[in-house]
């Protein structure tokens, strides 16, 4: 085999065995989260596959004529790439949850054999190339170096393009398709004409699977799995699902209507202890529930700072958001970033409502970003914010710890049963330098069987602050037998 085209395999395989591990997040994530322990679960799953994958395709080149084994092993590579969807799509509803067992099955089910047989190609190429022992480490070293190479472009052309551009379906038929073409043409050329055919077929059947597979996405962003529910009571309600998890609930003809408890808390704290009318600021869109409610009860300017750029289309698209009438503005950004880059921008109120999963992202909950929360914010602003966490509440009690120690004052608000420990679902978070008298009214004039703790640090128990260099957001949280849904959130 020509020096270039041996390279080329291994460079193309190794890039597809990436290819699928990025993707992996985003098919695994309807059933079991987009949260660190998915990610660590995929990683490690597609890790033991290249490492069983590379062992025993070294093991048979040594066995079998390599010529016989390469074709195949690629158009099988493509088939197993085409019945990914399938896969997960079948088992994904049986072992949707939050466990670490949850998240290793579907994803060794789904993405262990393709890794494991794409990664038989380098060794197999590599007993091809090798006509002489005193080129060993030649060929082995430039192998292993486009193989390398080839994950480092099928990690960033994934990440950084095709997520952005397209939906999972064409991006796994046009990788298992590559693969399969290429596998037979190998076939054809290395090996003798037999059973091409059978192996056709079978390429055919996982494309035909893939491309009938119920996709559990109405709309896939950069970030997110999407779904738009309709409330059969309320005509005129949407939810917005987000990875399984219900983010914000929207009545396109009422934007006053609050029907989630948490917001309806949160915009009682802000009514309450921030300036009237509130200048506020937004850490997470989702359907702008919260910043439209502010700007057409109060007629305020509000700020948004949402990361998916696909969520303000959608607010657009389905949920009457008119960004030329309703005073809110939103920018595409990391809102830590973003934030930062404010200063002094004497926000009213500060509002975190953004989640990855059932987490909020670890940068959004330390002391380092709480500074410049604390910045941006008047001298008697407000920061609230939504969290969901699970009995012990290790989580919540942490952040409520940092806040604590962030901010002059700071409270803690919830039903009785998950403030005590026994019941999971959202609690809220209030912190500001002006003292925090009125939540207790607030709370009761907004109709909410809720709790105030006005002493968040006394809540927080022994809990350790969140720190950069330390914030094992994901490992607070308690893994969630059931899934989100499930939940009633």
């Amino acid at each position: 085999m020509p020096a270039f085209l041996a390279g080329l395999l291994v460079f193309v395989t190794s890039g597809a065995v990436l290819v699928l591990e990025i993707l992996a997040a985003r098919v695994l994530a309807p059933y079991v989260g987009d949260t660190l322990q998915t990610y660590t679960g995929i990683i490690g799953t597609v890790l033991a596959g290249i490492a069983i994958g590379t062992w025993l395709g070294g093991r048979l080149a040594d066995r079998i004529d390599p010529r016989h084994l390469l074709g195949p092993t690629i158009a099988l590579g493509g088939i197993l790439a085409l019945l990914v969807l399938p896969i997960v799509g079948l088992f994904g509803p049986a072992l949707a949850g939050r466990e670490v067992v949850s998240i290793l099955l579907l994803a060794a089910l789904g993405f262990f054999a393709p890794a494991a047989v794409l990664s038989a190609v380098t060794p197999t190429v590599v007993k091809l190339q090798l006509s002489t022992l005193d080129e060993t480490g030649t060929v082995v070293g430039r192998l292993s170096a486009l193989g390398t190479a080839g994950a480092i472009l099928g990690t960033f052309l994934t990440g950084f393009v095709l997520l952005a551009a397209f939906a999972t379906r064409p991006i796994v038929l046009g990788l298992g398709g590559l693969l399969v073409v290429a596998g037979i043409a190998l076939w054809w050329w290395l090996a003798p004409r037999r059973r091409l055919a059978s192996a056709g077929v079978a390429a055919l059947a996982a494309a035909a699977l893939t491309g009938l597979t119920p996709v559990a996405c109405e709309l896939e962003s950069a970030y997110h799995c999407v779904q738009i529910e309709e409330d059969p009571d309320r005509e005129s309600g949407r939810t917005l699902v987000m990875d399984a998890l219900r983010h914000s609930y929207v009545d396109v003809d009422d934007v006053a209507h609050l029907e989630f408890d948490y917001s309806r808390a949160i915009v009682a704290a802000i009514e309450s202890e921030a300036s009237n009318p509130p200048h506020g600021y937004h850490i997470g869109g989702a359907g702008l529930t919260i910043p439209r409610y502010l700007a057409a009860e109060h007629g305020t300017d509000q700020v948004v700072a949402e990361i998916d750029p696909a969520l303000e289309a959608l607010a657009i698209d389905r949920f009457g958001f008119e960004p030329r009438e309703e005073p809110v503005d939103v920018v595409v950004a990391d809102a830590r970033l973003d934030l930062a880059g404010r200063g002094d921008a004497d926000f009213d109120v500060i509002v975190g409502d953004a989640f990855g999963g059932l987490a909020v992202p670890w940068h959004l909950t330390t002391k380092e970003f709480l500074a410049d929360v604390r910045a941006a914010l008047a001298d008697d602003g407000l920061y609230t914010m939504n969290l969901i966490d699970h009995p012990p509440q290790a989580f919540a009690r942490a952040q409520a710890r940092t806040l604590a120690e962030a901010f002059e004052h700071a409270a803690v608000l919830g039903p009785a049963e998950r403030l005590d420990g026994t019941e999971g679902g959202n609690l809220v978070l209030a912190a500001s330098d002006a003292p925090l008298d009125g939540l207790g009214s607030a709370i009761d004039r907004a109709d909410l069987d809720w709790e105030v703790r006005g002493n968040a640090a006394d809540w927080a128990g022994d809990a350790d602050p969140l720190v950069d260099e330390h914030a094992p957001v994901d490992q607070l949280l308690t893994p969630v037998p059931q899934g989100a849904r499930e939940l009633g959130l």
